[in-house]
């Protein structure tokens, strides 16, 4: 077995990082899953495989699809407005959704014997040659391309790019530390729900992702959090509240909070989220001293545009996923001259 996995012309399988070797067992450190993996065996997430006693990621490089996005697709509002980011990702998961929107990759597993593969080095280039103004790790969950995302992410910093990471936030404490070392500039989380929905639908602890939310921010990780959602499932006015009322805690009353519509897809065929839901959630979480709170995946709506916290004012202007317009002057409101926690460049 281990010749037939570890061949030299499979640049995508390499050594993984964060495990604990237990005899013939392996412990996976790289996700809250912590799975146990026998030998011949892949954890959970299924893109990493225990050979001999030591644990060898499937996805170094190996991408599924990659694609030059506005970075107000990830959504990031408030990082680098306007700018492009060179997206990849790669395939399977390490959560259960089943509204899943990019289920044809996060639901299936890397093959072992072909991959489209994309060096680091070549990744970072095609950046450069397509006018992008940074990396973004995205599509399905960008924490099991670990090991690639930290040799992108340092080549990147050398270049003058940014990098960034679209995650549900499950990530082990030591992988966010190290992804941030090596050049995570910022990170969009998506909540999903309160405990019960995050456990009976993702199979997961929401109060890691939490705690990701609170230690991304200590760590100076530009943070934006997002929050699908789903009628029937987690659009109850004391779920929308409570996680209002989570978000300022964790996160801060200036950390912008999306609120994004959902659309049936995979497994789940609950009506699209009604707009008028959307709106709710925004007022409600406005009312629990949010400064930023946004509608997505609703073009053309009022709430897709930044506000004034303080006078009102509109300051960027948006139409779906395209900054149209911006009033800033010095990242500061025009009218009452408040400052707008905005990271980098905006590019109009």
């Amino acid at each position: 077995m281990m010749n037939e996995i570890l061949k030299p012309s499979r640049p995508w399988i390499r050594d993984a990082m964060l495990y604990e070797k237990m005899d013939d067992r392996v412990k996976c450190e790289l996700c809250e899953r912590r799975c146990l993996i026998q030998p011949d065996k892949t954890g959970f997430c299924r893109t990493r495989f225990n050979v001999g006693g030591n644990l060898y990621t499937l996805v170094y490089g190996n991408l599924s699809s990659i694609s030059a996005n506005p970075i107000e697709k990830k959504p990031f509002y408030h990082f680098w407005p306007g700018s492009v980011a060179l997206t990849c990702g790669s395939w399977s998961c390490n959560f259960e959704c089943p509204w899943c929107q990019n289920w044809h990759i996060s639901k299936s597993p890397p093959e072992l014997k072909k991959a489209n593969y994309i060096s680091p080095e070549n990744f970072v280039k095609q950046t450069i040659e397509w006018h992008c103004h940074g990396t973004s790790i995205s599509f399905n969950e960008p924490s099991l391309m670990f090991e690639y995302s930290l040799d992108v992410f340092r080549l990147a910093r050398t270049r003058g790019l940014y990098n960034t990471f679209v995650t549900n936030g499950y990530m082990t404490r030591k992988a966010l530390y190290m992804l941030r070392e090596a050049g995570l500039d910022a990170i969009n989380i998506d909540i999903k729900g309160d405990t019960e929905v995050v456990r009976r639908y993702c199979g997961a602890n929401v109060e890691l992702v939490w705690r990701n939310v609170r230690e991304a921010k200590k760590l100076g990780i530009h943070l934006e959090v997002v929050n699908l959602v789903i009628p029937g499932v987690n659009d109850r006015e004391e779920q929308l509240r409570e996680l209002a009322k989570r978000h300022y805690c964790e996160a801060g009353q200036d950390t912008p909070l999306h609120f994004t519509a959902y659309y049936p897809a995979y497994k789940f065929n609950a009506l699209p989220t009604p707009v008028s839901t959307l709106e709710r959630a925004h007022d409600i979480a406005v009312s629990e001293g949010l400064d930023f709170v946004y509608i997505g995946n609703v073009p053309g709506h009022k709430y897709e545009n930044t506000y004034c916290p303080g006078c009102g004012e509109l300051l960027i202007k948006r139409f779906g996923l395209e900054l149209l317009e911006s009033k800033l002057k010095e990242k500061k409101c025009p009218k009452c001259r408040r400052e707008i926690p905005i990271v980098g460049k905006i590019i109009t």
